[in-house]
Protein backbone atom coordinates (compact mmCIF):
# COMPACT_ATOMS: atom_id res chain seq x y z
CA UNK A 1 0.00 0.00 0.00
CA UNK A 2 1.60 3.24 -1.14
CA UNK A 3 -0.45 5.53 1.08
CA UNK A 4 -0.66 5.89 4.83
CA UNK A 5 -4.06 5.15 6.37
CA UNK A 6 -5.12 7.26 9.35
CA UNK A 7 -8.27 6.70 11.38
CA UNK A 8 -9.72 10.01 12.61
CA UNK A 9 -11.78 9.98 15.80
CA UNK A 10 -15.23 11.34 15.05
CA UNK A 11 -14.56 11.59 11.33
CA UNK A 12 -13.83 9.77 8.08
CA UNK A 13 -10.39 8.19 7.52
CA UNK A 14 -7.48 9.94 5.82
CA UNK A 15 -5.37 8.37 3.08
CA UNK A 16 -2.08 10.22 2.75
CA UNK A 17 0.51 9.87 -0.02
CA UNK A 18 3.19 11.37 2.21
CA UNK A 19 5.77 8.60 2.60
CA UNK A 20 9.19 10.23 2.93
CA UNK A 21 7.74 13.77 2.97
CA UNK A 22 7.32 15.61 6.30
CA UNK A 23 3.95 17.14 7.17
CA UNK A 24 3.75 19.82 9.87
CA UNK A 25 1.38 19.36 12.82
CA UNK A 26 -0.59 22.49 11.89
CA UNK A 27 -1.51 20.82 8.60
CA UNK A 28 -2.51 17.58 10.32
CA UNK A 29 -4.79 19.53 12.65
CA UNK A 30 -6.55 21.06 9.64
CA UNK A 31 -6.83 17.66 7.94
CA UNK A 32 -8.46 16.17 11.05
CA UNK A 33 -10.88 19.11 11.23
CA UNK A 34 -11.97 18.55 7.63
CA UNK A 35 -12.34 14.80 8.16
CA UNK A 36 -14.79 15.47 11.02
CA UNK A 37 -17.23 17.48 8.92
CA UNK A 38 -20.47 15.46 8.79
CA UNK A 39 -20.95 15.69 5.02
CA UNK A 40 -17.47 14.49 3.98
CA UNK A 41 -17.79 11.16 2.18
CA UNK A 42 -15.48 8.14 2.03
CA UNK A 43 -12.15 9.55 3.12
CA UNK A 44 -9.96 12.62 2.74
CA UNK A 45 -7.05 12.15 0.32
CA UNK A 46 -3.82 13.98 1.15
CA UNK A 47 -1.15 14.67 -1.45
CA UNK A 48 2.64 14.67 -0.76
CA UNK A 49 2.94 18.45 -1.16
CA UNK A 50 0.41 19.08 1.61
CA UNK A 51 0.93 22.11 3.85
CA UNK A 52 -1.07 24.50 6.00
CA UNK A 53 -3.57 26.81 4.32
CA UNK A 54 -6.49 29.02 5.28
CA UNK A 55 -9.44 26.82 6.29
CA UNK A 56 -8.18 23.65 4.66
CA UNK A 57 -4.71 22.38 3.91
CA UNK A 58 -3.23 22.91 0.48
CA UNK A 59 -2.76 19.50 -1.09
CA UNK A 60 -6.09 18.03 0.04
CA UNK A 61 -8.89 16.27 -1.84
CA UNK A 62 -12.30 16.49 -0.16
CA UNK A 63 -15.43 14.64 -1.39
CA UNK A 64 -18.66 16.07 0.04
CA UNK A 65 -22.36 15.31 -0.31
CA UNK A 66 -24.97 17.97 0.24
CA UNK A 67 -22.55 20.82 0.98
CA UNK A 68 -19.50 22.74 -0.25
CA UNK A 69 -16.92 24.51 1.94
CA UNK A 70 -15.78 27.70 0.12
CA UNK A 71 -12.56 27.97 2.15
CA UNK A 72 -11.64 24.44 1.07
CA UNK A 73 -11.60 25.72 -2.51
CA UNK A 74 -9.79 28.86 -1.35
CA UNK A 75 -9.52 32.35 -2.78
CA UNK A 76 -7.18 31.65 -5.70
CA UNK A 77 -10.04 29.95 -7.53
CA UNK A 78 -9.04 28.05 -10.65
CA UNK A 79 -5.35 28.54 -10.05
CA UNK A 80 -3.44 26.13 -12.22
CA UNK A 81 -0.78 25.47 -14.81
CA UNK A 82 -0.36 25.62 -18.57
CA UNK A 83 2.47 24.20 -20.67
CA UNK A 84 3.18 24.01 -24.40
CA UNK A 85 6.02 22.34 -26.27
CA UNK A 86 7.65 24.21 -29.14
CA UNK A 87 9.71 23.18 -32.17
CA UNK A 88 12.68 25.04 -30.68
CA UNK A 89 15.69 23.29 -29.21
CA UNK A 90 18.25 24.57 -26.72
CA UNK A 91 20.68 25.32 -29.57
CA UNK A 92 18.13 27.72 -31.11
CA UNK A 93 18.19 30.05 -28.10
CA UNK A 94 20.61 32.93 -27.58
CA UNK A 95 23.38 32.50 -25.03
CA UNK A 96 22.24 35.58 -23.13
CA UNK A 97 18.61 35.08 -22.12
CA UNK A 98 18.11 38.44 -20.42
CA UNK A 99 16.48 39.98 -23.50
CA UNK A 100 13.99 37.12 -23.66
CA UNK A 101 13.09 37.57 -20.00
CA UNK A 102 12.66 41.32 -20.51
CA UNK A 103 10.36 40.84 -23.49
CA UNK A 104 8.16 38.44 -21.50
CA UNK A 105 8.05 40.85 -18.57
CA UNK A 106 7.02 43.65 -20.94
CA UNK A 107 4.38 41.49 -22.64
CA UNK A 108 2.62 40.19 -19.50
CA UNK A 109 1.67 42.49 -16.60
CA UNK A 110 3.02 40.99 -13.38
CA UNK A 111 3.56 41.89 -9.75
CA UNK A 112 1.56 44.51 -7.85
CA UNK A 113 2.11 48.20 -7.17
CA UNK A 114 0.02 51.20 -6.04
CA UNK A 115 -1.96 48.94 -3.73
CA UNK A 116 -3.51 47.32 -6.74
CA UNK A 117 -5.14 50.62 -7.71
CA UNK A 118 -4.66 52.94 -10.71
CA UNK A 119 -1.15 52.61 -12.13
CA UNK A 120 -0.70 49.06 -10.83
CA UNK A 121 1.95 47.41 -12.98
CA UNK A 122 0.14 44.06 -12.58
CA UNK A 123 -2.96 45.21 -14.46
CA UNK A 124 -3.66 46.48 -17.97
CA UNK A 125 -3.74 50.25 -18.38
CA UNK A 126 -4.80 49.85 -22.02
CA UNK A 127 -6.73 46.64 -22.62
CA UNK A 128 -5.53 44.63 -25.66
CA UNK A 129 -8.10 43.53 -28.22
CA UNK A 130 -7.63 39.83 -27.40
CA UNK A 131 -8.47 40.44 -23.74
CA UNK A 132 -11.49 42.53 -24.67
CA UNK A 133 -12.78 39.74 -26.93
CA UNK A 134 -12.48 37.12 -24.17
CA UNK A 135 -14.15 39.44 -21.68
CA UNK A 136 -17.09 39.82 -24.07
CA UNK A 137 -17.64 36.06 -23.65
CA UNK A 138 -17.29 36.21 -19.86
CA UNK A 139 -19.28 39.41 -19.27
CA UNK A 140 -22.90 38.12 -19.43
CA UNK A 141 -22.40 35.61 -16.60
CA UNK A 142 -20.27 38.11 -14.70
CA UNK A 143 -23.03 40.74 -14.88
CA UNK A 144 -25.67 38.23 -13.77
CA UNK A 145 -23.63 37.18 -10.71
CA UNK A 146 -22.69 40.74 -9.78
CA UNK A 147 -26.34 41.86 -10.04
CA UNK A 148 -27.23 39.39 -7.28
CA UNK A 149 -24.19 40.16 -5.12
CA UNK A 150 -23.50 43.88 -5.15
CA UNK A 151 -20.68 43.57 -2.60
CA UNK A 152 -18.54 41.90 -5.27
CA UNK A 153 -18.31 45.22 -7.12
CA UNK A 154 -15.09 47.22 -7.20
CA UNK A 155 -11.50 46.21 -7.76
CA UNK A 156 -9.91 44.75 -10.85
CA UNK A 157 -11.94 42.76 -13.36
CA UNK A 158 -11.18 42.71 -17.09
CA UNK A 159 -7.88 44.54 -16.55
CA UNK A 160 -6.54 41.44 -14.77
CA UNK A 161 -7.39 39.14 -17.69
CA UNK A 162 -4.13 37.83 -19.15
CA UNK A 163 -1.96 38.94 -16.21
CA UNK A 164 0.33 36.94 -13.94
CA UNK A 165 -0.01 38.21 -10.38
CA UNK A 166 2.41 37.74 -7.48
CA UNK A 167 3.65 35.14 -5.00
CA UNK A 168 4.26 31.69 -6.42
CA UNK A 169 2.83 32.54 -9.85
CA UNK A 170 5.41 32.41 -12.63
CA UNK A 171 6.23 32.14 -16.31
CA UNK A 172 9.13 29.92 -17.38
CA UNK A 173 11.06 28.88 -20.44
CA UNK A 174 12.18 25.29 -19.88
CA UNK A 175 14.17 22.52 -21.53
CA UNK A 176 12.98 18.93 -21.39
CA UNK A 177 15.03 15.74 -21.25
CA UNK A 178 15.68 16.00 -25.02
CA UNK A 179 16.64 19.71 -24.87
CA UNK A 180 13.35 20.72 -26.48
CA UNK A 181 11.96 24.11 -25.44
CA UNK A 182 8.73 24.38 -23.45
CA UNK A 183 6.79 27.39 -22.18
CA UNK A 184 5.30 26.92 -18.72
CA UNK A 185 3.15 29.23 -16.59
CA UNK A 186 1.23 29.26 -13.32
CA UNK A 187 -1.64 31.60 -12.39
CA UNK A 188 -5.35 31.71 -11.60
CA UNK A 189 -8.38 33.99 -11.49
CA UNK A 190 -6.42 36.93 -10.11
CA UNK A 191 -8.10 39.69 -8.06
CA UNK A 192 -11.59 38.94 -9.23
CA UNK A 193 -11.34 35.29 -8.13
CA UNK A 194 -9.90 36.37 -4.79
CA UNK A 195 -12.86 38.70 -4.30
CA UNK A 196 -15.34 35.92 -5.11
CA UNK A 197 -13.64 33.48 -2.74
CA UNK A 198 -13.34 35.95 0.14
CA UNK A 199 -16.92 37.16 -0.25
CA UNK A 200 -18.48 33.68 -0.27
CA UNK A 201 -16.32 32.45 2.64
CA UNK A 202 -17.66 35.35 4.71
CA UNK A 203 -21.18 34.75 3.42
CA UNK A 204 -21.03 31.09 4.50
CA UNK A 205 -20.02 32.16 8.01
CA UNK A 206 -22.93 34.61 8.18
CA UNK A 207 -25.40 32.06 6.83
CA UNK A 208 -24.47 29.55 9.53
CA UNK A 209 -24.45 32.22 12.26
CA UNK A 210 -25.49 30.15 15.31
CA UNK A 211 -23.96 26.94 14.01
CA UNK A 212 -20.50 28.23 13.04
CA UNK A 213 -19.36 28.02 16.67
CA UNK A 214 -19.92 24.26 16.53
CA UNK A 215 -17.43 23.84 13.71
CA UNK A 216 -13.83 22.79 14.49
CA UNK A 217 -12.73 25.91 12.55
CA UNK A 218 -15.04 28.75 11.52
CA UNK A 219 -13.25 28.87 8.17
CA UNK A 220 -14.93 25.53 7.45
CA UNK A 221 -18.31 27.23 7.21
CA UNK A 222 -20.29 25.69 4.36
CA UNK A 223 -23.27 26.14 2.07
CA UNK A 224 -25.86 23.33 2.23
CA UNK A 225 -26.95 22.08 -1.16
CA UNK A 226 -30.35 23.46 -2.15
CA UNK A 227 -29.84 26.77 -0.37
CA UNK A 228 -29.84 29.92 -2.52
CA UNK A 229 -26.25 30.80 -1.73
CA UNK A 230 -25.10 27.27 -2.59
CA UNK A 231 -26.30 27.71 -6.17
CA UNK A 232 -24.90 31.23 -6.30
CA UNK A 233 -21.50 30.01 -5.12
CA UNK A 234 -21.39 27.16 -7.64
CA UNK A 235 -22.20 29.63 -10.42
CA UNK A 236 -19.59 32.15 -9.24
CA UNK A 237 -16.82 29.63 -8.62
CA UNK A 238 -17.45 27.99 -12.01
CA UNK A 239 -17.19 31.40 -13.66
CA UNK A 240 -13.91 32.14 -11.85
CA UNK A 241 -12.52 28.79 -12.97
CA UNK A 242 -13.31 29.67 -16.57
CA UNK A 243 -11.70 33.10 -16.09
CA UNK A 244 -8.55 31.39 -14.78
CA UNK A 245 -8.37 29.01 -17.74
CA UNK A 246 -8.73 31.84 -20.27
CA UNK A 247 -6.27 33.96 -18.28
CA UNK A 248 -3.60 31.30 -18.79
CA UNK A 249 -4.40 30.98 -22.49
CA UNK A 250 -4.02 34.73 -23.05
CA UNK A 251 -0.73 34.84 -21.15
CA UNK A 252 0.64 31.89 -23.09
CA UNK A 253 -0.18 33.59 -26.39
CA UNK A 254 1.68 36.69 -25.16
CA UNK A 255 4.70 34.59 -24.13
CA UNK A 256 4.82 32.97 -27.57
CA UNK A 257 4.82 36.39 -29.23
CA UNK A 258 7.48 37.72 -26.84
CA UNK A 259 9.86 34.83 -27.46
CA UNK A 260 9.27 35.01 -31.22
CA UNK A 261 10.25 38.69 -31.14
CA UNK A 262 13.47 38.06 -29.21
CA UNK A 263 16.54 38.77 -31.37
CA UNK A 264 18.29 35.60 -32.47
CA UNK A 265 15.33 33.24 -32.01
CA UNK A 266 14.42 31.47 -35.28
CA UNK A 267 10.80 31.00 -36.42
CA UNK A 268 9.02 28.23 -34.50
CA UNK A 269 5.71 26.57 -33.89
CA UNK A 270 4.21 25.61 -30.55
CA UNK A 271 1.35 23.60 -29.10
CA UNK A 272 2.82 20.27 -30.23
CA UNK A 273 1.90 19.12 -26.74
CA UNK A 274 -0.24 21.32 -24.49
CA UNK A 275 -1.74 21.03 -21.02
CA UNK A 276 -3.99 23.49 -19.17
CA UNK A 277 -5.13 22.25 -15.76
CA UNK A 278 -6.65 23.66 -12.57
CA UNK A 279 -5.38 22.78 -9.11
CA UNK A 280 -7.73 24.89 -6.91
CA UNK A 281 -11.31 24.04 -7.79
CA UNK A 282 -14.51 22.15 -7.08
CA UNK A 283 -16.69 20.20 -9.47
CA UNK A 284 -19.24 17.40 -9.58
CA UNK A 285 -17.65 13.96 -10.01
CA UNK A 286 -18.60 10.33 -9.51
CA UNK A 287 -16.37 8.15 -7.32
CA UNK A 288 -17.12 4.63 -6.13
CA UNK A 289 -20.60 4.87 -7.60
CA UNK A 290 -21.44 8.01 -5.63
CA UNK A 291 -21.98 11.52 -6.99
CA UNK A 292 -20.01 14.01 -4.88
CA UNK A 293 -18.75 17.55 -4.96
CA UNK A 294 -15.00 17.02 -5.18
CA UNK A 295 -12.81 19.85 -3.95
CA UNK A 296 -9.18 19.80 -4.98
CA UNK A 297 -7.23 22.44 -3.07
CA UNK A 298 -3.70 22.38 -4.37
CA UNK A 299 -4.25 19.12 -6.25
CA UNK A 300 -4.54 18.08 -9.90
CA UNK A 301 -6.94 15.64 -11.50
CA UNK A 302 -4.99 12.56 -12.63
CA UNK A 303 -7.56 10.32 -14.29
CA UNK A 304 -6.32 7.43 -16.40
CA UNK A 305 -4.37 8.94 -19.29
CA UNK A 306 -5.05 12.54 -18.25
CA UNK A 307 -2.14 14.93 -18.59
CA UNK A 308 -1.10 17.19 -15.74
CA UNK A 309 1.71 19.48 -14.62
CA UNK A 310 3.64 19.28 -11.34
CA UNK A 311 6.08 22.20 -10.94
CA UNK A 312 9.04 22.29 -8.60
CA UNK A 313 10.38 25.73 -7.71
CA UNK A 314 12.51 28.53 -9.21
CA UNK A 315 15.52 26.22 -9.24
CA UNK A 316 14.03 22.72 -9.38
CA UNK A 317 12.65 20.48 -12.09
CA UNK A 318 9.00 20.41 -13.14
CA UNK A 319 7.12 17.46 -14.59
CA UNK A 320 4.58 16.81 -17.32
CA UNK A 321 2.74 13.75 -16.04
CA UNK A 322 0.11 11.26 -17.16
CA UNK A 323 -2.48 10.14 -14.62
CA UNK A 324 -2.77 6.51 -13.60
CA UNK A 325 -6.42 6.89 -12.55
CA UNK A 326 -5.78 5.76 -8.98
CA UNK A 327 -9.23 5.38 -7.42
CA UNK A 328 -8.02 5.66 -3.83
CA UNK A 329 -6.74 9.22 -4.43
CA UNK A 330 -9.96 10.15 -6.24
CA UNK A 331 -7.86 10.20 -9.43
CA UNK A 332 -5.68 13.02 -8.12
CA UNK A 333 -2.00 13.93 -7.75
CA UNK A 334 -0.04 16.78 -6.16
CA UNK A 335 0.03 20.28 -7.64
CA UNK A 336 3.69 20.98 -6.98
CA UNK A 337 6.48 20.57 -4.47
CA UNK A 338 4.60 22.27 -1.63
CA UNK A 339 6.03 24.80 0.78
CA UNK A 340 8.39 23.53 3.45
CA UNK A 341 8.13 26.74 5.46
CA UNK A 342 6.19 29.99 5.58
CA UNK A 343 7.15 33.00 3.52
CA UNK A 344 8.27 34.91 6.63
CA UNK A 345 10.40 31.98 7.77
CA UNK A 346 12.07 31.78 4.36
CA UNK A 347 12.89 35.49 4.40
CA UNK A 348 14.53 35.12 7.81
CA UNK A 349 16.41 31.94 7.00
CA UNK A 350 17.86 32.48 3.53
CA UNK A 351 20.23 35.12 2.21
CA UNK A 352 20.61 36.58 -1.26
CA UNK A 353 23.74 34.46 -1.63
CA UNK A 354 21.69 31.34 -0.86
CA UNK A 355 19.10 32.32 -3.44
CA UNK A 356 21.69 33.12 -6.10
CA UNK A 357 23.36 29.75 -5.58
CA UNK A 358 20.03 27.90 -5.73
CA UNK A 359 19.03 29.60 -9.00
CA UNK A 360 22.42 29.46 -10.70
CA UNK A 361 21.96 28.98 -14.43
CA UNK A 362 18.42 30.44 -14.40
CA UNK A 363 17.74 33.89 -15.86
CA UNK A 364 15.49 35.25 -13.10
CA UNK A 365 15.13 37.80 -10.34
CA UNK A 366 17.78 37.45 -7.66
CA UNK A 367 16.72 40.24 -5.31
CA UNK A 368 15.46 40.27 -1.72
CA UNK A 369 11.80 40.54 -2.79
CA UNK A 370 11.77 36.94 -4.07
CA UNK A 371 13.59 35.26 -1.17
CA UNK A 372 10.26 33.78 0.01
CA UNK A 373 10.12 31.89 -3.31
CA UNK A 374 13.68 30.57 -3.18
CA UNK A 375 13.90 26.83 -3.97
CA UNK A 376 14.85 25.77 -0.42
CA UNK A 377 11.54 27.18 0.86
CA UNK A 378 9.86 24.24 -0.90
CA UNK A 379 9.86 20.50 -0.27
CA UNK A 380 12.30 18.49 -2.42
CA UNK A 381 10.40 17.74 -5.62
CA UNK A 382 12.14 14.35 -5.96
CA UNK A 383 10.65 13.23 -2.63
CA UNK A 384 7.22 14.48 -3.63
CA UNK A 385 7.32 12.60 -6.93
CA UNK A 386 8.54 9.40 -5.27
CA UNK A 387 5.66 9.51 -2.79
CA UNK A 388 3.07 9.56 -5.61
CA UNK A 389 4.58 7.06 -8.00
CA UNK A 390 1.30 5.13 -8.09
CA UNK A 391 -0.69 8.25 -8.98
CA UNK A 392 1.16 9.48 -12.09
CA UNK A 393 3.86 8.52 -14.55
CA UNK A 394 6.42 11.08 -15.66
CA UNK A 395 6.21 11.90 -19.37
CA UNK A 396 8.58 14.87 -19.55
CA UNK A 397 11.07 16.37 -17.11
CA UNK A 398 11.51 20.13 -17.46
CA UNK A 399 14.26 22.40 -16.16
CA UNK A 400 13.77 26.15 -16.33
CA UNK A 401 16.30 28.46 -17.93
CA UNK A 402 14.17 31.61 -17.67
CA UNK A 403 11.79 32.39 -14.79
CA UNK A 404 9.57 35.46 -14.51
CA UNK A 405 8.10 36.22 -11.08
CA UNK A 406 5.65 38.91 -10.06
Amino acid sequence: MSYEHHEIEGGVPVKAWTHGVPVEEEAWKQIRNVARLPFVQGWVAVMPDVHWGVGATIGTVIPTAGAIVPAAVGVDIGCGMMAVRTTLNAADLPTDLSAMRSRIENAVPHGRTHGGGPGDRGAWANLPDAQAAVWAELAPAHDRIWAKHQRLRGGNTVNHLGTLGTGNHFIEICLDQADRVWFLLHSGSRGIGNRIGTYFIDLAKRDLREHVKNLPDEDLAYFPEGAQHFDDYVEAVSWAQTFAMRNRELMMAAVVRAVAATPGVPPFECGLEAVNCHHNYVRRETHFGRDVWLTRKGAVRAGLGEMGIIPGSMGARSYIVRGKGNKESYETCSHGAGRAMSRNAAKKRFSLADHEAATRGVECRKDAEVIDETPAAYKPIDDVMAAQADLVEIVHTLKQIVCVKG
